[in-house]
């Protein structure tokens, strides 16, 4: 990558800003954005991180279960019974069940009073006798020493953030929420559809740290990487850096990512979930979505393909690839807190704002005993920040169609 650098002495950690090459096709008008890079374990001084141990075991977790998903991903279509479908018909495939149980497993290591809140629970994995290869990809990827792990050990390290593994009684508290895979349709694919391993850290409500892994994000070319490595910490700023690359060594350097700097709503990027059509939300009455950026009209904007999940639109947003992400609150389906807990902390420290339809912040713990699922009213509202105040207008004068 070509770069014009500018050092800047910062506690003794070296900055440089630099060109970053935009992994969607460029905006229709010119994005300010900032990017820095640091060489580091973590890509600021610890000492201005609270939660510093905990994020490198995040950052360490997460890895691990992105390269157990590759792993998976290359043999998914050589044997069959690897795909379950569980009774929400959502599909569910050995990597969901092995990155649960491998990042429970890491988490438990250095932190066995944190609860953790996750997607899955070992009943799928019994019932559909995967037990086998589900164990055996938790042992490749866990840390060394962990070979002789049994069943036993892995089906409860599912269930650890299963719905029935801790009751939270209505006190604030100190928890993680995992989603192993978002976007397990995506991943299923079988092509280059972006998916998604999520981790947060909450701590009395507030989500402090966060970290995504997405292993089929386009790379940066200089080095060959390919995947996506993004982190936040409160008060700390959202980075990214490669998974991998050719090599399969992780990459060193850390980027500084922030959202854009667009102001106008009729020039933004928006992305939308799969499940839902540009119609049925409120600002279908203001503008008609397009897919290219050519010919655009003053009542068109630009919808992003991101595929599936809602992570990876967060991610999309955060790097100041799109400007907003919208969602809309459908009665027969819940939102749950995995979905959207560690994409919310990337957003907030990358500059953005992240809000339900009224414009108040999205509360974690409405779910009082098991902190699972969230209430948003109307939906959730992802932004650049700068144009979230004319979007909540827009909405709620809108009428759209159901």
């Amino acid at each position: 990558m070509s770069a014009a650098t500018m050092h800047i002495l910062d506690s003794g950690v070296r900055f440089s800003a630099v060109k970053f090459s935009p992994v969607f096709s460029p905006s229709p008008t010119p994005l300010r954005r900032r990017y820095f890079i640091v060489r580091a374990n973590l890509p600021f001084p610890k000492h201005q991180a609270k939660y510093h141990k905990e994020l490198e075991v995040a950052i360490d977790a997460v890895d691990r279960a992105c390269r157990l998903c590759v792993d998976v991903k290359r043999s998914l279509f050589s044997s069959k019974e690897k795909i379950v479908e569980k009774n929400d018909q959502t599909p569910v495939t050995i990597a969901d069940f092995g990155v649960q149980a491998l990042v429970s497993l890491e988490l438990s290591k250095l932190f066995p009073s944190i609860p953790l809140v996750a997607e899955e629970d070992s009943h799928f994995v019994r019932a559909n006798n995967l037990v086998s290869s589900v164990v055996s990809e938790v042992k490749s990827k866990a840390s060394v020493g962990d070979s002789d792990l049994s069943d036993a050990d892995v089906l409860e390290a599912i269930d650890r953030g299963g719905k029935d593994a801790y009751a939270f009684c209505n006190k604030p508290a100190t928890y993680w929420v995992l989603d192993p895979i978002d976007g397990t349709r995506g991943f299923l694919k079988g092509d280059d559809a972006l998916y998604v391993v999520g981790l947060a850290l909450v701590v009395d409500n507030e989500i402090v740290l966060g970290v995504m892994g997405c292993p089929n994000w386009p790379g940066d070319l200089s080095d060959q990487s390919t995947g996506t490595l993004m982190i936040s910490h409160i008060g700390c700023g959202t980075w990214t850096k490669g998974l991998q690359n050719i090599s399969g060594k992780v990459s060193g350097d850390w980027t500084r990512c922030f959202v854009d700097a667009c102001d106008l709503v009729n020039k933004a990027r928006f992305c939308i979930q799969e499940s839902q059509t540009w119609e049925s939300l409120p600002l279908s009455g203001f503008f008609a979505a397009k897919i290219a950026s050519d010919d655009l009209q003053h009542e068109d904007i630009i919808l992003v393909p991101t595929c599936c999940g809602s992570l990876c639109k967060y991610m999309v947003v955060a790097s100041g690839r799109a400007s907003v992400f919208l969602l809309r609150t459908k009665t027969q389906r819940t939102i749950k807190s995995w979905d959207h807990a560690v994409g919310m902390i990337c957003v907030h420290e990358a500059g953005g704002k992240v809000t339900d339809w009224e414009g108040d912040e999205i509360n974690l713990e409405e779910d009082q005993s098991e902190r699972r699922v969230i209430f948003p009213a109307g939906g959730v509202l992802v932004s650049n920040g700068r144009l979230h105040n004319q979007l909540l207008e827009m909405t709620s004068s809108a009428s759209p169609a159901l």
